[in-house]
């Protein structure tokens, strides 16, 4: 049994994924950024959290690669070149494509308002010009490690997602149809409503 200190609503979903597709048990600790609860198991007082054995491990990409090479799924083999490929992805999820939601995001409501900087246009087009990149890295699909889900998908659908649908910056048709192929998973459908039901009973 693993435990999330977390909240679905934030990149704690990404890790619900992924234990789901890997069918694993997991629990739920509902907890918001920087509070102290999260500092205490986070020095940087963000969500998501892994509890293994009481222990903590934070971030949710490092998290998920944790979790895949540890039950052997949804990855390549740690020193495979296509495992170089896939954390490669990875790497230009994380800087390009979520880089301008997360700035996007700090500047528009998490920082305080007199730190703020009017990014959002710029933001937009780095969104923009990541899809065109991505697109070329889909290829043929359907993921971007052709035939094998992994955890980079997990990582791009839920990013893909953040940008449509907090700040309306629209998908390419191919990056749309990709998205709605990655979260029309069974394992996300379960990870949502478990998480879904996990919050009503704590309310």
């Amino acid at each position: 049994m693993y435990t999330i200190v977390g909240n679905p609503k934030n990149r704690s979903l990404r890790v619900m994924w992924a234990l789901e597709e890997l069918g694993q048990d997991w629990a739920l600790e509902t907890v918001a950024p920087q509070t102290e609860r999260m500092l205490a198991v986070n020095a940087t007082g963000k969500a998501p959290v892994l509890l293994v054995d009481g222990a903590p491990i934070p971030d949710s990409v490092a998290i998920v690669t944790f979790l895949a090479d540890r039950h052997g799924a949804l990855t390549f083999p740690a020193g495979s070149l296509e495992r170089g490929r896939q954390d490669a992805i990875t790497q230009f999820c994380v800087d390009e494509l979520e880089g301008a939601c997360w700035t996007a995001a700090k500047n528009g409501f998490l920082h305080p308002e007199d730190k703020r900087s009017d990014v959002k246009a710029t933001c937009a087009w780095e969104f923009e010009l990541a899809q065109k990149r991505l697109e070329t890295l889909l290829g043929e699909g359907p993921w971007v490690m052709g035939e094998t889900f992994t955890v980079a998908d997990i990582l791009i659908a839920h990013t893909l997602s953040w940008g449509d649908r907090m700040f309306q910056w629209p998908l390419t048709d191919t990056l749309a149809d990709y998205k709605q192929r990655a979260m029309s998973r069974p394992a996300l459908g379960a990870a949502m409503a478990k998480g879904k039901a996990l919050l009503e009973a704590a309310a």
